[in-house]
């Protein structure tokens, strides 16, 4: 019996007890989120041949064509390709003034340096920065205890602000990722979010972005929007932060989580076209923004060409879009009739 699945893991547990003070079950969708594609990084990370230049140019146009009008275009000191990228959309003029691109890096002073060369001469952008807090990550992969790994976030976060002071010719926004925020202690992840936040010193006008991603999703869809609703009520500098989520899809429930943390509190979602991305995908923005639209809420996303959409993302990605997606081939040719006396399928 010890071979049994059920006998091989521990359920994952956020909260020492029930969290009876939730309100999202109340609650309706009655405005869209912040859309934030992340096509070209996570995304493309998840491909077995990642996309070349023209390749993530051909995405960008279409996911600003569609009106994504936060896009996280490159993770610039990962490669080349990435790099290069970065300084072509902007020495070639190619980010619409109502488009702020965004770009990830880990907390290393070498990285950190690298990405704020490829944003020179920018107007606007986001910078990204995640490191990973969960006990997992502290007991095995860093060997550090929690004020350790706590350093690791405000460091970066030191670094990113004083570049970001030394150029105040581009308007910088900074956007902080607890990686493993699924897995991790609620107390800690407020503990290094507040600490991340006091540093960077968002104001209302100025806001931060504070990101929660269900790095690897572990619990059902209502206990990742308890730990949205919770953060979202005990985040100090709450009105000078826009709370994000990314959920990923390894329930299968990406869609339900990213719906139940906006009711929840958050104020903007991280996802791809049809759900691609690591694992088993990122949150499908597609189907989230379809969703709105058929609730009788704008989305303020733009898919009535879908057929254009999913060749530009099979194109892409070099992987198809399944038939049975949700709305993905809403454009098709309709099925032919039935013959008599056929039954439907």
């Amino acid at each position: 019996m010890l071979d049994q699945p059920q006998h091989k893991y521990r359920p994952t547990q956020p909260f020492t007890r029930d969290y009876a003070e939730r309100t999202w079950p109340s609650r309706r969708l009655l405005a869209p989120p912040v859309w934030m594609s992340t096509d070209m990084r996570d995304g493309n990370q998840a491909l077995i041949e990642p996309m070349d230049g023209a390749r993530k140019l051909r995405m960008f146009e279409q996911l600003v064509a569609v009106g994504v009008k936060e896009i996280e275009v490159a993770f610039p000191s990962a490669s080349e390709t990435d790099f290069n990228f970065v300084r072509k959309l902007i020495e070639e003029r190619r980010v619409p003034e109502d488009v702020t691109i965004e770009v990830l890096t880990q907390s290393r002073p070498d990285l950190i340096e690298r990405t704020f060369e490829s944003l020179r001469g920018a107007p606007r952008a986001i910078v990204h920065l995640y490191a990973p807090i969960a006990p997992q990550w502290r007991r095995i992969v860093f060997g550090m205890t929690r004020a350790e790994v706590k350093e690791i976030a405000l460091a970066g976060t030191r670094h990113i602000r004083a570049l970001a002071d030394a150029h105040p010719e581009t308007e910088w926004i900074y956007q902080y990722s607890p990686e493993t925020f699924s897995l991790a202690e609620l107390d800690f992840s407020l503990e290094v979010c507040d600490a991340v936040s006091a540093i960077w010193g968002p104001t209302p006008a100025r806001k931060m972005i504070i990101n929660l991603p269900s790095t690897v999703e572990c619990t059902t869809a209502n206990v990742y929007a308890d730990q949205i609703e919770w953060m979202h009520r005990h985040l100090a500098r709450r009105d000078s932060i826009v709370l994000s989520v990314h959920p990923h899809n390894d329930r299968g429930t990406a869609v339900a989580s990213a719906e139940l943390a906006v009711m929840a509190g958050a104020d903007r979602v991280e996802g791809c076209l049809f759900g691609n991305g690591e694992r088993t995908g990122n949150v499908d923005l597609v189907t989230l923004a379809m969703n709105l639209d058929l609730q009788g809420v704008r989305s303020g996303l733009d898919f009535s060409n879908m057929a254009a959409v999913r060749e530009c993302v099979e194109d892409c990605n070099q992987l198809p879009v399944d038939v049975f997606h949700p709305y993905a081939f809403t454009h098709a040719t309709p099925a032919a009739p039935l013959a008599d006396g056929a039954a439907p399928g």
